[in-house]
């Protein structure tokens, strides 16, 4: 039995390319769900024929209600709506792989719609001194409970970054960043037949390497805990002052600041703090 948990993110799926495109109840975002849910279904029916007994799509943008239900593939299930307790990642602990779907660079990097947890204020984010992003730190979430990334999807920078924190997960780049604003994008038709036939492969080899682990890397169940420094950068003084408040953190440099978690769940818990509290020190007409 192969159970996969799919994070769905928006900013990296089939034609999105501005700002308004996920910006929830938009003309452009009502435009660009049915092109989320085409890009999750095709990964589903490339699962499901590799191999995959079930699949679960964790809609992980913005608001998290963004799928269209009524669209989707009958044979996968849906977990929608906020205040997951592991956010994004919400699903991992009853997944044997997880594939990580339309996702985007980071604050400060070059991608299309780049960012790391838009409204914060954040400029760089560094996790154990390497950039990062909302991918690597999601990866690490999924390692922690012995769950391997199988799979990436987003634009072009996006695949290429996935590289240093999944470098076993195959990839799929359904648009080629030009700018953090335009892309060459593939129509949805072309984009459903690389993510259906990578998705296939996916899980296959991830089952290959589960079932025979003489054939490479054994994924096998049972992740292990470490601790993870994690650095954010915002664009003015304030913010950083303002999460010096969360208890665990500590100044790095004006505008920076930094803790020490003993795991990436807790790391991760901390660092929605650190931003939902720079969020709201940011000010309307001067931020």
């Amino acid at each position: 039995m192969t159970r996969v948990l799919i994070s769905a993110d928006m900013e990296g799926v089939t034609g999105v390319t501005c700002p308004d495109d996920v910006e929830p109840g938009t003309a452009s975002w009502e435009r660009m769900r049915p092109l989320l849910t085409g890009d999750v279904n095709a990964v589903v029916d490339g699962l499901l024929a590799g191999g995959a007994s079930e699949v679960l799509v964790n809609d992980a943008h913005y608001t998290q209600r963004n799928l269209l239900l009524e669209n989707l593939d009958p044979r996968a299930r849906l977990l929608t709506g906020r205040h997951k307790p592991l956010g994004m990642m919400e699903g991992i602990a009853l997944a044997d792989a997880v594939v990580l779907l339309g996702y985007h660079t980071g604050a400060g990097e070059q991608g299309v719609l780049s960012h790391t947890y838009l409204g914060t204020g954040l400029t760089a984010f560094r996790i154990d001194g390497e950039p990062a992003d909302e991918g690597r730190m999601n990866a690490l979430i999924a390692e922690e409970h012995g769950v391997p990334v199988v799979l990436v999807t987003g634009d072009d920078l996006t695949c290429e970054a996935a590289g240093a924190w999944a470098p076993e997960a195959d990839v799929v780049a359904v648009k080629e960043c030009v700018s953090r604003y335009a892309a060459i994008c593939l129509p949805p038709a072309r984009s459903a037949e690389l993510l259906r036939a990578q998705a296939m492969k996916a899980v296959r080899r991830h089952r290959v390497r589960s079932e025979h682990p003489d054939s490479g890397t054994p994924h096998v169940r049972g992740g292990s805990a470490r601790s993870h420094r994690f650095e954010l950068d915002f664009h003015a003084p304030h913010l950083a002052a303002a999460v010096l408040a969360v208890p665990t953190v500590e100044p790095n440099g004006p505008r920076g600041i930094a803790f020490t978690a003993p795991d990436a769940t807790t790391a991760a818990r901390t660092f929605k703090v650190c931003t939902s509290v720079a969020g709201a020190a940011m000010e309307d007409h001067f931020d």
